[in-house]
């Protein structure tokens, strides 16, 4: 799918975060969406094909997407700091995309790690961040009592695989449930957490958010 592509950096809290930045070819973006990658310490990057796929389907539905590093992860400066100083990383990168795009609706989206950072700062800080929904795919059902989720009203859509070694439905299933709304889940049938054999269906899901 024709794109326009831009790599950058970005002023991040410790130095400079290595970015893409997206856009649809044939029309200016109708919405903005961050999205972030898996954990740094298991291999994640922006480049992470779960990622990948996501801010795909984002920009087909329209959306300006903007991916990046965070600290100490290829070319971003800084090292891992136990997923705080990943939350700074992208609450920068977030405020980076609404000083270009002022106007149009933000989302933040996350695979895995990323799934628990964006839920973080989107239930957590609201009204700073400025986001009208968020994205979580392949939520680690461990780290759902740290997530602010408890008292989140911001739109929630969570994208869970059949077999997600951690995310096992049942129990996964059984959280959100205690979830205020409003929120919603799609189940996609894949053979893993990182939605193996299904990672079309998960970006066709996906653009068909942005559409409706």
């Amino acid at each position: 799918m024709a794109r326009k592509l831009e790599s950058l950096f970005l002023d991040g809290p410790v130095g400079r975060l290595e970015a893409l930045l997206e856009e649809p070819e044939d029309a200016a973006p109708v919405a903005a969406a961050l999205v972030c990658h898996p954990h740094p310490q298991h291999g994640g990057t922006m480049h992470n094909k779960v990622v990948y796929r996501m801010a795909r389907g984002l920009r087909r539905a329209g959306a300006a997407v903007l991916r990046f590093n965070y600290r100490g992860v290829n070319l971003s400066e800084g090292s891992y700091d136990h997923g705080e100083g990943e939350l700074d990383d992208a609450r920068a990168a977030f405020a980076y995309l609404r000083r270009r795009y002022p106007g149009v609706p933000y989302s933040l989206a996350g695979f895995s790690f990323g799934s628990r950072v964006i839920l973080r700062l989107g239930c957590g800080e609201p009204d700073a961040s400025g986001a009208t929904r968020l994205i979580a795919a392949g939520f680690p059902i461990a780290y759902a009592h740290q997530s602010n989720l408890e008292g989140c009203v911001v739109p929630r859509v969570f994208i869970q695989s059949t077999r997600d070694q951690f995310g096992p439905f049942a129990e996964f299933g059984a959280f959100v449930a205690t979830l205020p709304e409003p929120k919603r889940i799609i189940v996609i049938d894949a053979q893993d957490h990182f939605f193996a054999g299904a990672l079309e269906k998960l970006e066709d899901e996906i653009a068909a958010l942005g559409k409706g």
